[in-house]
């Protein structure tokens, strides 16, 4: 389980950095929400 959200974790953080915008960061980080959301309803 820490596993899981810590791979999230990473990967939110290098869309983050990829992306250009205020907008773009912003949908990055709510992507990676999304995810970290839907892998701790998965381990329930």
């Amino acid at each position: 389980m820490r596993k899981l959200v810590g791979l999230a974790f990473v990967a939110g953080a290098l869309m983050v950095s990829a992306c250009n915008t205020v907008e773009g960061a912003g949908k990055d980080v709510s992507s990676a929400g999304r995810t970290v959301a839907k892998t701790a309803n998965d381990a329930k």
